[in-house]
């Protein structure tokens, strides 16, 4: 007689699951599901995933994995996964390893034919983009360079590209880099989305050379769509 497929069963391996970037209730039933059986949670930074995981009544072991740590944790991390274990990796915000620790474990797992799964979610990049109303075609960047010298040469070699380029940056910096971006894009249309599906997510729309940053909350995270 044969047995019946355990259909609650899930592999074992690396899961890359994608975790809110503010709204709690925006995670999927699928990357619960996944946390829940997860012998280990690796977490940016486990004070921030503690709200999520009390949130939802996840009392599963973490650990801190973040930039810091992590070519200190990958030994690890591998032999874990190596015993058939499931381990998570979840960042403070959004989809791991997208301007996020995390590319070095994945780049380990593949060389020793661990699985990596991916469980998508939510995304500032994807988010920003859907409202946007620009061209489909676009170009992430992650997060800007500090220097004002750096910045400059980003922004030369973006406006050789047709389509819409999208950045992360400090709300604080992009007040005090704005006159750049306004000598390389003044006519290109601009979409600044700060602190999405927060509290106090605020949209703001225009040409570069329009925006009066006087009125922009120099506070929390901002996706740049130009």
């Amino acid at each position: 007689m044969a047995l019946k497929e355990d259909k609650n069963k899930i592999s074992d391996g690396l899961y890359l699951v994608s975790t809110p970037i503010g709204n709690l209730k925006d995670i999927t039933l699928r990357a619960l599901d996944i946390l829940k059986r997860s012998n280990l949670i690796l977490c940016e930074d486990t004070r921030v995933s503690k709200k999520l995981l009390f949130n939802y009544k996840i009392e599963n072991k973490t650990n801190s994995y973040h930039k810091f740590n992590e070519k200190k944790n990958l030994d690890r991390v591998v032999e874990i996964l190596k015993d058939g274990k499931i381990v998570s990796l979840i960042s403070d915000a959004g989809t791991p390893t997208i301007s996020d620790p995390g590319n070095l474990l994945v780049k380990r797992c593949i060389e020793e034919n661990i699985s990596v799964i991916p469980i998508p979610g939510p995304s500032a990049v994807i988010a920003s983009m859907s409202i946007s109303g620009f061209s489909n075609k676009f170009y992430f960047h992650g997060f800007l360079s500090e220097s004002d010298g750096s910045i400059k040469k980003e922004f030369e070699i973006f406006k050789s590209f047709n389509c819409a380029i999208v950045f992360f940056v400090s709300a604080k910096k992009l007040n005090k880099k704005f006159e750049i971006l306004k000598n390389f894009f003044s006519d290109r249309e601009i979409l600044i989305c700060r602190e999405l599906t927060k509290l106090h997510e605020t949209i703001y729309r225009g040409k570069v050379s329009e925006i009066n940053m006087l009125k922009f909350n120099p506070k929390g995270e901002v996706t740049v769509v130009l």
